[in-house]
């Protein structure tokens, strides 16, 4: 995305994140000069709420709210998790037990021992025309612990989490994840992705696309699936993919790496496990030849893919876990959204992540497809109940059916396939956990 003014205050922004508890405080002023965004309509404006339907105290410094506001379109139930960076608590990204496996929100909150949870990344869907198999793969930015597990997209949004001195900071910002692989012998070559099918990618213009296309390598587009394919990848496999690395490719090799890069051996075709301890190379095309001829046993490569902000700098080491969400909503207390998202009308159910002038988190469930109960909010509406309840950085995370929050190891939002569906619990990739201190 890089915006001219996000990348003017990028590095006093890593600053805040790593010198104080209230990230992202700068202010609208502080656009220095740059044109002023677009704002949603006064027809969006944050309506008046009841009163708290149901409110408590999880732990000291984290509140949960759940109460109905009147939108344009009606009745909007919303449910609200605010961590305060000096809460005693933990908050950081967690994954069911593996990436390739999806879990339900309260599944992954149970295994983790959380005290609030809700869903996170977009992540393949099982029924979509351009579904590659592996329904808990994320799509788009996702770290934990410190370890990146899947690549950005297009440079997107992110919520980046970390603690510093017993205190959690928290930012919004765009992230690219540029990776490279360099072997003994000095030959170099972009690492292409991590956790996901080799040669698969779901977005097929922005700046990946771009980048692509600068190398000579543009993307192939299935004129019936809408997915693009890139034919000559090296993708890296963690152990926390938990499954057998994708086959059906004869000219694929995989290079099986020690934890330092050591080749341990290569396998042809590739497809096999990740012991744990290990991570694997995939390649496919002019990737797998790349591997053919500079992958050498007992030998090591250098495989990295940093995440940088629009600036430039590298939050690795800085930041332990990061989701990559859809629009950003918010960005120094103004609406982010261009022209064709205010426009936006449908409402579904959505998740939100915000972040207050004062380093507090907020995380948001907005419930929708239930006529008469709860309408559900459009982009617009997302980014000024954001602002209304005190952020000034905002993101849109998954939402739709995999919208979900959970308390105390109960489900508390009404999660819907379509309108008139049951309530149900999709099962998703990743979340964001509220963990005791």
């Amino acid at each position: 995305m890089g915006r001219p003014a996000a990348r003017r205050s990028a590095a006093a922004l890593a600053l805040v994140l790593l010198a104080t508890t209230g990230a992202c405080t700068a202010s609208p002023d502080d656009k220095g000069g740059a044109a002023p965004r677009p704002t949603a309509s006064p027809s969006v404006a944050p309506s008046r709420s009841s009163a708290p339907t149901f409110e408590r105290t999880i732990a000291p410094g984290v509140g949960y709210q759940e109460s109905t506001r009147r939108g344009p379109a009606g009745p909007v139930r919303i449910a609200v998790l605010r961590v305060a960076p000096d809460a005693e608590a933990r908050l950081t990204a967690v994954h069911g037990r593996t990436l390739a496996v999806p879990q339900t929100v309260r599944q992954v909150a149970g295994r983790v021992g959380a005290l609030a949870a809700v869903n996170g990344s977009y992540f393949d869907i099982q029924g979509g025309k351009a579904f590659g198999g592996y329904q808990g793969d994320p799509v788009g930015l996702y770290a934990e612990g410190g370890r990146l597990l899947s690549e950005a997209r297009n440079d997107g949004a992110a919520l980046l989490l970390g603690q510093k001195d017993g205190r959690i900071e928290a930012r919004i910002t765009e992230v690219s994840t540029r990776g490279r692989i360099t072997a003994g012998d000095g030959a170099a070559r972009p690492l292409d992705g991590v956790d996901r099918v080799t040669g698969r990618l779901r977005a097929c213009g922005g700046a990946d696309s771009a980048r692509l296309a600068a190398e000579g390598r543009p993307l192939r587009k299935d004129a019936r699936t809408g997915l693009c394919s890139d034919p000559d990848e090296i993708v890296e496999y963690t152990s926390d993919w938990g499954v057998d690395t994708p086959g059906g490719r004869r000219d694929g090799v995989e290079a099986v790496l020690a934890q330092d890069g050591t080749v341990r051996r290569l396998r042809s075709p590739g497809s096999g496990p990740v012991p744990r301890g290990t991570r694997v190379l995939q390649g496919i095309g002019a990737g797998a030849d790349w591997l053919r001829d500079h992958a050498r046993t007992g030998e090591r490569l250098d495989v990295a893919m940093p995440m940088t902000d629009p600036d430039g700098t590298d939050l690795t080491g800085l930041v332990d876990s990061a989701i990559g969400g859809g629009a950003r909503l918010l960005e120094n207390g103004r609406v982010a959204l261009g022209e064709r998202e205010l426009a936006a009308a449908d409402r579904p159910p959505r998740t939100l992540a915000g972040v207050t002038a004062d380093g507090a988190v907020l995380l948001v469930t907005v419930d929708g497809r239930d006529p008469g109960v709860s309408e559900g909010a459009t982009l617009a509406e997302s980014a000024e109940l954001l602002r209304s309840l005190g952020a000034v950085d905002g993101l849109n995370l998954d939402g739709g059916g995999s919208t979900s929050m959970v308390v105390d190891g109960e489900l508390r939002n009404s999660p819907r396939e379509a309108a008139g569906d049951p309530v149900g619990e999709r099962k998703v990739a990743t979340a964001i956990a509220v963990l005791p201190r």
